[in-house]
């Protein structure tokens, strides 16, 4: 089964940023979360966003979402490509399943007529169709995130962004997640992601950003930031030893 994903008004050369950070800075008070970042996000990519703890990765996140200020620089996207976010702990209604996937429809502005069977598509594209009825918070903590990708593939996005989407999961309910995220991709999605999981950047990854001290130490096709040379930083992180 297939997404039905359409872009319309993106183009189709993979050039074309979707999402564009120039000089990005964000401050949280006297704290600043990135500095001076330049990321551009384009059509197809899969994106791994990694770094210590405090690094920036869910600021940057938010950045491309648009839901921080900037203090400084500036963030471009493109008018019609539609964004959805997945957060590491995502809130879900105190209603059934199939409500809350129609729910985000409704708030994203879709057509009435078209929610009944998106809603019910999106259960089934994550596996959760025979759960439709059953309370979103009753869920495990698995299929709670997959109800969360499935509210957010629902809306046909343009881009996904995902913070940590595998945190605290089982390894089987990992392994469903990330089975997941390679079909969206596959179905032609963009994805950024931020992950502690290494093996998770490779295996879902084209694209490896690490960022320290709020700051992009590489930003490289995945095979390179693994096997190639890269800055001593970089080299310190991937030994564990930041």
């Amino acid at each position: 089964m297939t997404s039905g994903l359409t872009h319309a008004g993106i183009s189709a050369a993979v050039s074309a940023p979707l999402i564009e950070l120039r000089g990005a800075t964000v401050d949280f008070g006297r704290v600043r979360a990135l500095c001076d970042v330049d990321l551009s996000v384009r059509v197809g990519e899969s994106l791994a966003l990694v770094g210590a703890n405090g690094s920036g990765k869910t600021t940057l996140l938010r950045a491309l979402h648009g839901q921080v200020t900037l203090a400084a620089g500036t963030r471009c996207a493109a008018s019609s490509a539609a964004q959805a976010m997945v957060f590491q702990r995502p809130f879900l209604m105190r209603l059934s399943v199939w409500r809350n996937v129609w729910l985000a429809l409704w708030l994203a502005g879709v057509p009435a007529d078209v929610r009944a069977a998106r809603s019910s598509a999106a259960l089934g594209r994550v596996g959760l169709a025979a759960l439709a009825q059953r309370p979103a918070r009753a869920l495990s903590g698995g299929q709670q995130q997959r109800l969360a990708l499935a509210r957010a593939w629902a809306v046909q996005p343009a881009v996904l962004l995902l913070d940590e989407p595998t945190a605290n999961l089982d390894p089987s309910a990992k392994r469903e997640v990330e089975s997941l995220l390679a079909g969206f991709v596959d179905d032609g999605v963009t994805l950024v992601m931020s992950t502690h999981n290494l093996g998770q950047a490779k295996r879902l990854a084209k694209r490896v950003v690490h960022l320290d001290e709020g700051r992009i130490r590489a930003d490289l096709p995945t095979t390179d930031f693994f096997d190639g040379p890269v800055d001593e930083r970089t080299e310190l992180f991937l030994k564990g030893r930041t």
